[in-house]
């Protein structure tokens, strides 16, 4: 996404800065502080790099930096595994520009596809709500019971996208009782994405319309946290069988990085495993009759 990358950098570098106490990294929290969190100057001494230095890492100013460097900062900043493989994404621009380049003319542009295997895996887990996410987390794919349960064949091929959904469909806030958790979780891993493909112009119009659209997607993506979509749990009110409490697991689908399965797996003798099966018995009912 053509963010210029100065900006996209140190508002990312800012918000971890914002987000550590002093007291939690040895120094003193007492005195006047005009911005919360640690000063650029502290994050610099305790990564072992000049202050210069560092505005200039912020202000995307610099050469391009080491790994070690890169490290440094992101143990002062208590980043986690994913936000230091985004750090050092928006880090490197010329590195970013060439990967995203790539990827983009390869996943970008082209209609995404979900090769006939992973359609006849999604088949065989009838148990199983399940469905292939693919770049800027459109729906790609399904099998019966996810599309019982979150109504994809129902929308419109344009609206088959998670984040549009959660932020443009008012429905959706009934689907989930804590749409808080999930919008907040939708906007890390689409920021993480938006990391991965910098060129991505279908992304960049999507955030865009979820801007203009959504004031809790505009207050969400300005936080700038990033997030892996792995694994959790997820409770939805569904219109027919009531609330379901749904762990999930996500899975990089092999040879294809751009695309993830996700598998919904009730626990065995639960209530939701019950409805589940209500579930499959009434859309297999012509007309859900």
């Amino acid at each position: 996404m053509d963010i210029p990358v100065g900006r996209e950098l140190g508002d990312f570098l800012r918000s971890r800065r914002a987000r550590i106490r002093p007291e939690e990294v040895g120094l003193p929290g007492h005195g006047r502080r005009r911005v919360p969190g640690l000063r650029r100057e502290e994050v610099a001494h305790l990564a072992g790099v000049s202050v210069d230095y560092y505005i200039r890492l912020e202000q995307g100013r610099g050469p391009s930096v080491s790994d070690a460097v890169l490290d440094a900062v992101g143990r002062v900043l208590r980043l986690d595994d994913i936000e230091q493989e985004y750090l050092r994404t928006v880090a490197r621009p010329a590195d970013r520009r060439a990967s995203g380049a790539r990827r983009t003319s390869a996943a970008g542009s082209a209609p995404q596809g979900v090769r006939p295997g992973l359609r006849l895996l999604l088949d065989t887990l009838d148990r199983a709500p399940a469905f292939v996410l693919g770049r800027r987390m459109d729906v790609l794919a399904w099998n019966d019971l996810g599309d019982a349960v979150l109504g994809f064949s129902q929308l419109p091929p344009e609206e088959r996208n998670m984040p549009r959904q959660v932020f443009l469909n008012p429905l959706t806030r009934e689907l989930y009782p804590d749409w808080p958790a999930v919008a907040s979780e939708t906007v890390a891993h689409l920021r993480l994405d938006a990391g991965r493909h910098p060129q991505d112009r279908r992304l960049a119009t999507l955030v865009g319309e979820l801007s203009l659209g959504s004031e809790d997607f505009r207050r969400l993506w300005a936080d700038h946290q990033v997030k892996e979509k792995s694994y959790g749990s997820k409770r939805m009110v569904h219109p027919v069988v009531g609330e379901l409490t749904l762990p999930y697991e996500t899975l990089t689908v092999p040879g294809e990085p751009d695309q993830m399965l996700v598998v919904y797996t009730p626990k065995p003798g639960t209530r939701t495993e019950e409805r589940l099966r209500l579930l499959a018995s009434w859309a297999a009912t012509p007309n859900g009759c």
